[in-house]
């Protein structure tokens, strides 16, 4: 019996695959849209066909952007599942508004055209699953596979073989680490994840025999000429080689790839909203903003009026804070003290200080003092998530003694934000409290996403840590 594992089924087709899903999203966008009809009873008419026709060049522009169409193979479902939702996300409105453009939107069901909007995603989303169900079937019979390698037993040789360990459906199966370092020299596995297959003679010997489909290269970005070297010998195989960068020595902040010109680069920190990213956000703004705008303007009043006739002063509060890359800002709140305090120097919030009002104390606890800001989130200068903005005081003093201070203001300051949720929020009378949330604000734009945002939101109106440290 040969001890090679099975090859893979799919192996040459993973085009083959991104074609088949690309068909399929347009089935699904045309079969939402008929079925729609059929349950209202509608007649299908070139109407519908066009409106279909638009939903699907714009569903496959955004997701040629989006990156939906990449391989999913070692990704969690979850992730390809939001990156369909934040795709139709975008792709549904621009269908309302070529039918605005055109003054065509009359000509169209409203119920029709919600259902639709409803069916498309879950259709697209149900097939996904249903191919993930049987590619993992496969998987478990061995078929699809692919054999791994690791170059070179580093601490990020440990990060790959935990994560393709940890899936067992992805087919990845690991064949073991190489590495011809002493052993003093190599790094300590805390897992039982493979063995040492050898040295990099042998990998390059078992590659060349067939044995090893994909090899990982995580050697230390100092090593260099050996990596250049290894490279080299391996082009005399059919192996599909990755040098995996630990870029993580550089304490990254949402690194990307791109290029100057035909010359690839990494950025080390850097804004999660670039291109569709930064068109969803502003998009969750707006649409949110409106919504909750809404909703509020009678409280808004209300409040207004208890913040005239509770204390003497303005009703509004406005004060200078850093927003998006350091550019000044005056965000707007409701007057919760009897001072306004915006100069070189500024004191917090401190429990019971006499300087809040009654009426702001109650404002401060409830965060009601911030409703006024859901303006400046249809201006564009603040978001609904986001880390909250400092005065411009305190931005100048945290930013000389905690490292990586200024990175916060990658993104839009934002009305709530991961620290505020997580209990960092209010007086930072020590330095390490600032630190932590500090850190929250870096976790967010790391781990930025639509999923995320909404969980924010819930958990600043539901969550049991809101209010702490509010004062």
């Amino acid at each position: 019996m040969s001890d090679k594992p099975e090859r893979g089924l799919l192996r040459s087709y993973e085009s083959a695959v991104a074609l088949i899903q690309r068909l399929a999203d347009a089935g699904w966008i045309f079969l939402a849209e008929y079925v729609a009809c059929h349950l209202y009873h509608q007649t299908w008419n070139s109407t519908n066909t066009i409106a279909a026709l638009v939903a699907m060049l714009a569903f496959h522009f955004v997701a040629e952007v989006n990156g939906l169409y990449r391989s999913w193979r070692a990704a969690p479902m979850k992730h390809e599942v939001f990156q369909v939702l934040a795709t139709w996300a975008i792709a549904a409105p621009a269908v309302l508004f070529v039918a605005f453009l055109t003054k065509t939107s009359a000509t169209y069901s409203r119920f029709v055209t919600t259902t639709w909007f409803l069916l498309t995603p879950t259709f697209a989303i149900a097939w996904r699953i249903a191919v993930r169900f049987a590619l993992m079937e496969i998987r478990r019979h061995g078929r699809n596979s692919r054999s791994v390698a690791i170059a070179g037993l580093t601490h990020m040789a440990e990060r790959i073989a935990q994560r393709i360990t940890s899936d067992p459906y992805s087919g990845m199966h690991l064949v073991g680490f190489y590495d011809d370092r002493k052993p003093e020299r190599r790094h300590q596995l805390s897992g039982n994840y493979a063995e040492l297959a050898g040295d990099l003679d042998k990998l390059v010997e078992d590659a060349r025999e067939g044995r090893i489909d994909r090899i990982y290269i995580t050697l230390p970005l100092k090593a260099e000429p050996r990596i250049n070297s290894i490279v080299h010998r391996l082009a005399d195989t059919t192996a599909t080689v990755f040098v995996v960068a630990d870029f993580l020595v550089f304490d990254l902040l949402h690194a990307q790839w791109s290029a100057v010109g035909d010359i690839p680069v990494v950025s080390i920190f850097d804004t999660p909203f670039h291109g569709v990213g930064g068109w969803l956000k502003r998009f969750e703004d707006i649409v949110l903003g409106t919504l909750i705008l809404t909703l509020i303007a009678f409280p808004m009043a209300a409040i207004a009026l208890g913040v005239k006739l509770s204390s003497s002063g303005p009703i509004f509060f406005r004060q200078r804070r850093y927003g998006l890359n350091g550019r000044e800002l005056r965000v707007l709140k409701f007057r919760t003290m009897t001072v306004c305090e915006d100069g070189p120097a500024v004191a917090q919030a401190t429990k019971n200080d006499q300087r809040v009002t009654r009426f702001g104390a109650f404002l401060r606890q409830t965060s009601l003092d911030e409703l006024p800001q859901f303006l400046q989130v249809l201006t564009g200068e603040m978001s609904i998530v986001g880390p909250r903005p400092h005065a411009v005081a305190h931005n100048e003093i945290y930013r000389s003694k905690i490292h990586g201070y200024m990175l916060r203001h990658k993104v839009k300051p934002g009305i709530t934000g991961w620290a505020q949720v997580n209990g960092w929020r209010g007086e930072t009378a020590t330095l390490d409290k600032m630190e932590k949330r500090v850190e929250h604000d870096l976790q967010y734009i790391r781990n930025w996403g639509i999923y995320l945002d909404l969980k924010i939101i819930f958990l600043t109106i539901f969550g049991s840590k809101k209010s702490e440290n509010a004062y």
